[in-house]
């Protein structure tokens, strides 16, 4: 496995950026190089996501997310998680999450959200950042229609994870 799912440590700033990343796109990768940027320490915590039937396994989410981090500046590190966001960051140590907001239908859903997990964790801060203009559209559920349809999706996820989305061959 990469170095990038190296285990916990560090005494800077954590930043915890967690999504099913089912796949991890240019958006995401864009969100938590900014976040890199911000904090000494960012953990991509990727959901083990029971209650969603992913096209990933959680294996593979974790290899793709890895990859990504790999090429981020600063301490991008890849974990999974199960459960509340704010038992990980407590776990973790994490000051803030951060979450990405690419229209007014995110922001509403993710304000809510922090809400919530201040009232769950009030030590633990949400930042929402703004992936780049042309990114703000690109959505993993899309990536994987277009993928499945054939369209080009070059432009949305890297080439890595381009490779991962083409058809798997039906084995007998």
């Amino acid at each position: 496995m990469s170095s990038a799912l190296a285990s916990t440590g560090g005494n800077g700033r954590v930043a915890v950026y967690s999504g099913t990343f089912d796949p991890i796109t240019l958006g995401h990768e864009d969100v938590a190089r900014r976040a890199s940027q911000l904090f000494e320490d960012v953990i991509i915590a990727v959901a083990i996501a029971h209650h969603k039937k992913t096209r990933f396994t959680l294996q593979e989410r974790l290899d793709m997310a890895a990859v990504a981090a790999s090429r981020m500046p600063g301490r991008v590190r890849v974990l999974p998680f199960d459960g509340l966001i704010m038992d990980f960051c407590r776990q973790h140590n994490a000051t803030a999450v951060v979450r990405g907001i690419r229209n007014l239908t995110d922001f509403d859903y993710e304000a809510q959200m922090a809400a919530m997990n201040r009232k769950l964790n009030p030590a633990v801060e949400t930042v929402f950042l703004l992936p780049q203009a042309d990114l703000q559209c690109i959505s993993s559920t899309l990536v994987r229609e277009i993928s499945q349809l054939g369209g080009d999706i070059s432009q949305m996820v890297s080439a890595s994870v381009a490779q991962n989305l083409k058809p798997r061959p039906v084995q007998a």
